[in-house]
């Protein structure tokens, strides 16, 4: 749940850190000049700033538009499909130890001035890392932010459904009633994230081997256990338009493995068999919906596989 921020008003740290914006795109080419255009409005009242498109080998010359961009960003070509995790790490391995560092999705476009708000949040001491609002296309708020997965957040959202779960306050998505509000929070999806230049010291690399999704959980959990805050600033505004893990199969069985993997890394044998359960329960109710919750289904009650498993495998 969102909490009310009682450390607004810290000390901060200092003059705010100069700023690297991240964006790992991966056949990316319809999205990701959406974003660029949008970089220098939402970027206002940001001197020090350095854009770094990192291209997880695209097929669609993502990587091109981006070096013929007027924003001219750096391109990383990393010349094989490394996964979300690695691509952060080889930006980050070509920042310096005091940059902020502004993780965004290409399907994002940053309304005006919306970065301004996250540094100024991450300059607090407390600070670890600070979230921005997302809305989606129609201007409804995407609900990004998320509650730490337990036993009691898998059942409530296999039962009830993540909506009425998230409402009730009893599922992993925190409900739409808690967004006008800065507060802390457990994590947040990560479209766009705010990593504070001292929290990047402290937490060090993004874990690597979840390849796509949950690795921001395992991130912001490392982050939260050094000590420093995740913060929600909605004045920080930007728009998402949306991934495709929902309705691709083999994605959505990526997404559902890691979820388990991550939740296995933490507890005992009986609380990951109780978790793994409600997940298959929940994906067994709504198998009629199509093959996503079906791979999702089989995902869950099979033997974890790694990443390359769910990438290569041709779902029916």
């Amino acid at each position: 749940m969102v909490r009310n921020q009682q450390k607004i008003g810290s000390k901060p740290v200092g003059k705010p850190c100069p700023l690297s914006v991240v964006v790992v795109t991966f056949n990316s080419a319809s999205a990701l000049p959406a974003l660029l255009d949008s970089l220098p409005a939402g970027l206002k009242g940001i001197d020090d700033v350095r854009v770094i498109v990192v291209d997880n080998e695209s097929v669609d010359d993502t990587a091109g538009l981006a070096e013929s961009h007027p924003v001219r960003p750096a391109v990383i070509r990393m010349g094989r499909n490394a996964g979300y995790a690695a691509a952060i790490n080889a930006a980050g391995s070509t920042t310096d130890s005091d940059s902020d560092m502004l993780i965004l999705n290409p399907d994002l476009r940053l309304y005006p001035g919306a970065v301004r708000p996250l540094v100024e949040r991450a300059a607090t001491a407390s600070v670890g890392i600070a979230v921005p609002r997302n809305f989606r296309e129609d201007g409804t708020t995407d609900p990004t932010l998320r509650r730490e997965p337990s036993l009691c957040t898998a059942w409530a959202d296999a039962v009830l459904g993540g909506t009425l779960a998230a409402g009730l306050g009893w599922g992993e998505i925190v409900g739409q009633s808690n967004y006008d509000r800065s507060g802390l929070i457990e994590w947040a999806t990560g479209s766009a994230l705010l990593v504070s230049a001292k929290a990047r010291r402290v937490v060090g690399d993004w874990d690597e081997s979840f390849f796509l999704y949950s690795e921001e959980v395992d991130y912001q959990r490392r982050v939260r256990e050094a000590g420093f805050d995740i913060v929600y600033e909605p004045r920080s505004q930007v728009t998402h338009t949306g991934g495709g893990s929902g309705t691709d199969p083999r994605l959505f069985a990526l997404l559902t493995a890691n979820r388990i993997r991550y939740y296995r890394r933490h507890h005992g044998v009986l609380p990951t068999s109780l978790f793994r359960l409600g997940i298959a329960f929940g994906q067994a109710l709504r198998c009629w919906r199509g093959s996503a919750h079906r791979a999702a289904l089989q995902s869950a009650v099979m033997p974890l596989r790694p990443a390359s498993y769910f990438l290569t495998k041709r779902q029916s």
